[in-house]
């Protein structure tokens, strides 16, 4: 009985290593290395496409504060403003004065 009891632990962990394996061997061959650059290339688009997704609700979200200020007549509050009526951004002069009017 005891025989039987450890032929049949072999055979199990047998059975696990060759089906870990057999995956391990599938994912070098060439069907193998394709398959996971697509994995990873859907993956990133789907991230870019989730990036864009946000960056357009941010976008339209800012529009609606914008549209609901102007109902209300209430100035827009332009956080840029500043940057760009300054012609200089940090040491760098964007119109040199030879070029400006």
């Amino acid at each position: 009985m005891r025989r039987l009891f450890w032929l049949g632990i072999g055979l199990a962990v047998g059975v696990v290593v060759v089906r870990k394996a057999t995956k391990t061997a599938q994912a070098y061959t060439p069907a193998g290395i394709a398959s996971g650059l697509s994995e990873s290339a859907g993956g990133l688009v789907e991230s870019v496409r989730s990036f864009v997704d946000d960056v357009r609700a941010g976008m339209a979200e800012r529009e609606q504060e914008i549209h609901e200020a102007f109902a209300r007549g209430e100035a827009y509050d332009d956080q840029f403003a500043d940057l760009r009526e300054d012609p200089r951004i940090g040491d760098r002069e964007i119109f040199p004065e030879e070029h400006q009017r």
